[in-house]
């Protein structure tokens, strides 16, 4: 038995799958979308095509000193990119933008909590995406005090895409990537039925889709699968709500953020609570515009991601602009 040949084939062997798999991640676009990334699905596929619009100007996408502000934004990821907070600036608000991940719930003593830390404002608008407003009220309602003192970050959390990236060759992923993906995409090519990749990312046909989405595979899109298992909205939710806006001394508006799933799938999935919340008059009803406007604006959600798109930010701001302006009245120097 000649060993050194056998030894030699086999590091052949090796040498070419490994190579193979190297050219095949290499060649596999980046993900810039969060569910085509945690999905390994190809956002040569999935990934928006249309042009972002143009960025607000640059002075607009900052937040002010909290002892300065008009307004305190607390927001998820919804308002990182400041966007939509950009309308209020360029009509004259003065807005601080705080993030849930930062304050953790609202306390019995949010607003005296805010006063502390020097705001001397008339408004907070409180914004949570549908599939986590029930916790952070239940959790918030439990809760008496706020712990650590509020930090107001100047610039934006996250900087959003000018345009479709073209990022290159993908030198920073994991060398089985390339595989996983590519399976992947055979598997989704194959079916005819909704899927599902890893944990999370849900490869679901949509009604009328093409018209709704500008990427390849347009008549299916991704959706994130805790917009299902964090459950719907209910009437206690809004009542733990109304309790809480009631305690506090600086008033609150409500931003609730439909999930992508809801608007697009299933959008009687938090009726119980839509018909106290529209009835209640704590915030804008986002659900009824976004039902609305999917069939207006291409990409009103990411294809490739659970959040709105720029467009979809750029009409949230126009709406809570009319919202705010019924409350605060219209800045003098805007």
């Amino acid at each position: 038995m000649n060993y050194a040949a056998i030894w030699l084939r086999t590091f052949f062997v090796g040498f070419v799958i490994v190579s193979a798999m190297l050219v095949l991640t290499l060649f596999t676009p980046v993900p810039y979308g969060d569910l085509t990334r945690i999905g390994r699905l190809s956002d040569a596929e999935f990934g928006w095509q249309q042009p972002a619009p143009p960025a607000p100007p640059a002075e607009t996408l900052k937040s002010s000193p909290l002892n300065e502000a008009d307004i305190v934004v607390v927001g998820d990821s919804f308002s990182m990119t400041l966007y939509w907070q950009s309308t209020l600036v360029r009509a004259g608000y003065k807005v601080s933008t705080l993030y849930w991940g930062q304050v953790g719930y609202l306390c019995g003593d949010f607003s005296q909590w805010l006063q502390r830390a020097g705001f001397r404002g008339r408004l907070v608008i409180a914004e949570s995406v549908e599939r986590l407003l029930d916790e952070r009220v239940r959790k918030g309602a439990a809760c008496a005090t706020m712990s650590k003192p509020p930090e107001v970050k100047p610039a934006p959390f996250i900087h959003p895409l000018s345009g479709v990236p073209h990022l290159g060759l993908n030198w920073a992923a994991k060398l089985t990537t390339g595989l996983i993906t590519y399976r992947n995409m055979k598997e989704v090519y194959r079916s005819t039925t909704d899927l599902q990749f890893g944990d999370d990312t849900q490869v679901r046909f949509v009604p009328d889709g093409c018209k709704q989405f500008s990427h390849h595979m347009c008549e299916r899109a991704l959706f994130f699968k805790e917009d299902l298992t964090n459950g719907p909205l209910t009437p206690q939710t809004f009542e733990q709500m109304a309790r809480f806006t009631q305690s506090q001394a600086i008033p609150i508006l409500w931003m609730v953020i439909p999930n992508k799933t809801t608007v697009y799938l299933d959008p009687s999935y938090s009726d119980a609570f839509l018909e106290r919340f529209r009835a209640g008059g704590l915030g804008p009803d986002l659900f009824a515009y976004a039902q609305s406007a999917r069939h207006q604006v291409r990409d009103l959600y990411f294809p490739n991601d659970t959040h709105f798109s720029m467009y979809g930010q750029y009409a949230l701001g126009d709406i809570m602009l009319k919202e705010v302006q019924g409350r605060l009245g219209t800045p003098k120097t805007p």
